[in-house]
């Protein structure tokens, strides 16, 4: 029994490690995977593993862009420390908009929200963003280059976007990359900064999530917990590093046109079941 809930671990931690990053909708994904993959495990726990597994996605961002995100060492020159220090100041000014919402609403939020109707609604509007956006973009120099060219101003007006993600289905790295793109910043500054502001929203989400679960858990509970973190943390290597790559030589769009025909199945599915 308890090797069926491992399997079933492995297989939302690669759900999770892959749709976290791309602008297609975790939470999404999570709704229809949840319909044949379900965990034998309480309510409780469940809510908080959808949640708290993000932190293996998390962490590979910090591996990855360690040089990026670490001021401490020694082998970094002040003048760099200094840049590293306010790029962080400039992540937290973008997650203040989501925090504040969040930590006001959060309940509110996933009781009126968190359904598929809202999940097939959303994951279609916003594939039709990116095909619109991309498509009125596509001869638009981006002004915004580089990381170090992101602004207080610019920085707090990603994070209003992020607030949209608040609402199941959106994608939290959709919705900001979507706005970062429509403030000027390159595919390629919207995708990292979307990814660096990652780490304190879902360190805090997470926190939560566990506050209200409880730090009691069972053997079983915390081989499950690390066993999707674990895959969540290696698949998430591989889908930054695809993303990355791709998005150097090719638009949005094709995530567009997946995210509407997955909002049409997901209603579909949900129709027919009813």
């Amino acid at each position: 029994m308890l090797l069926i809930e491992i399997m079933k671990a492995v297989i939302l931690g690669i759900v999770e490690g892959v749709t976290e990053w791309l602008p297609i909708s975790s939470t999404g994904h999570m709704i229809l995977v949840d319909q044949f993959i379900q965990l034998n495990m309480s309510e409780a726990f469940k809510e908080m593993f959808f949640v708290v597994i993000q932190l293996g996605a998390i962490i590979s961002v910090v591996v990855l862009y360690w040089n990026k995100l670490v001021p401490v060492s020694f082998q970094k020159k002040l003048a760099v420390k200094k840049d590293t220090l306010v790029l962080w100041l400039k992540i937290l000014t973008a997650c203040i908009p989501a925090a504040i919402i969040g930590l006001l609403y959060d309940d509110q939020i996933d009781a009126q929200f968190y359904n598929y109707q809202t999940v097939a609604v959303t994951l279609i509007l916003y594939g039709i963003l990116f095909i619109v956006i991309e498509s009125r973009n596509k001869n638009l120099r981006p002004r915004i280059n580089n990381l170090s060219q992101i602004t207080y101003k610019t920085a707090m007006l990603i994070g209003v976007f992020q607030v949209l993600a608040l609402i199941p289905g959106t994608s939290r790295s959709g919705a900001t990359i979507l706005g970062a793109i429509l403030i000027g910043t390159s595919r390629t500054v919207a995708a990292e900064f979307t990814f660096f502001l990652a780490i304190p929203i879902m360190f805090g989400a997470s926190l939560i999530k566990i506050l209200k679960f409880g730090f009691v858990f069972t053997n079983s509970e915390i081989l499950i917990l690390l066993t999707g973190m674990i895959v969540a943390y290696i698949v998430s290597i591989l889908s930054i590093k695809f993303l990355v790559g791709y998005i150097q030589k090719h638009d949005f769009k094709v995530f567009g046109w997946y995210r509407i025909i997955l909002g049409i199945i997901l209603a579909l599915y949900f129709l027919v079941k009813s």
